[in-house]
C-alpha cells in the first residue's frame, strides 16, 4: 500500500488484504495520518487559546484541571518540569483563573483548582475549540464513539497489566 497525494494505491508494504477484500493501511500511512491530525489539532488549539490570551501551555493546564490536581501530577500530564508548571500556574493565578490549595493529606503538596472564572473560561475555550471542528462535524455520533474506543485502546486505557 502506497500513499500518494492522500490517495491509497496498491503496492508493496506491510498492508494486505484482511480477508474482507479491504487492504489494510500500512503502519507508515497510519502514523502519517495521526501526525497530521494531531498537528492540525495542536495548531487549532494554539489559535483558539490565543483568542483568550492564553498560551498553549496555560490552556493545556486549564484543560487538565477538570478536577483538583497536585502540581507534580499536572507537570506529568503536561510532560514538563515542575518548575515550568510553577510559571504557568503563577500567570494563571495572577489572572484569577487558578488557585493553589494546601493538600489535606500532606500540607507540603499544593493542589491546583480552577476558580469560578477559570471554570467559565475553560468552558468557553472548549466550546470555541470544538466549534466547526471537522472531527465533530464530519463523523456521526456512532463513528465518534468508535473512534474514542479505538484511541483509548491505542493509548492503553482499560488494559490490565500482564
Amino acid at each position: 500500500m502506497v500513499t500518494t497525494g492522500g490517495h491509497r494505491t496498491e503496492g508493496h508494504g506491510t498492508g494486505g488484504p484482511n480477508g474482507t477484500g479491504v487492504v489494510e493501511p500500512s503502519l507508515d500511512e497510519l502514523v502519517g495520518l495521526l501526525f497530521r491530525l494531531t498537528g492540525d489539532l495542536r495548531q487549532r488549539f494554539i489559535d483558539r487559546s490565543a483568542e483568550f490570551d492564553l498560551t498553549f501551555a496555560q490552556a493545556r493546564a486549564m484543560r487538565e484541571l477538570d478536577q483538583a490536581l497536585p502540581m507534580g501530577e499536572l507537570a506529568e500530564r503536561l510532560c514538563c518540569d515542575a518548575s515550568n508548571v510553577t510559571g504557568i500556574v503563577d500567570r494563571l493565578e495572577a489572572r484569577g483563573l487558578v488557585e493553589r490549595r494546601v493538600g489535606t493529606d500532606d500540607r507540603r503538596v499544593k493542589h491546583l483548582v480552577l476558580t469560578d472564572a477559570g471554570r467559565a473560561l475553560r468552558q468557553v475555550h472548549c466550546e470555541a475549540f470544538a466549534h466547526g471542528l471537522p472531527l465533530l462535524d464530519d463523523l456521526s455520533p456512532d463513528e465518534r464513539g468508535l473512534l474514542v474506543d479505538l484511541l483509548r485502546r491505542a493509548a492503553g486505557e482499560g488494559r490490565t497489566p500482564v
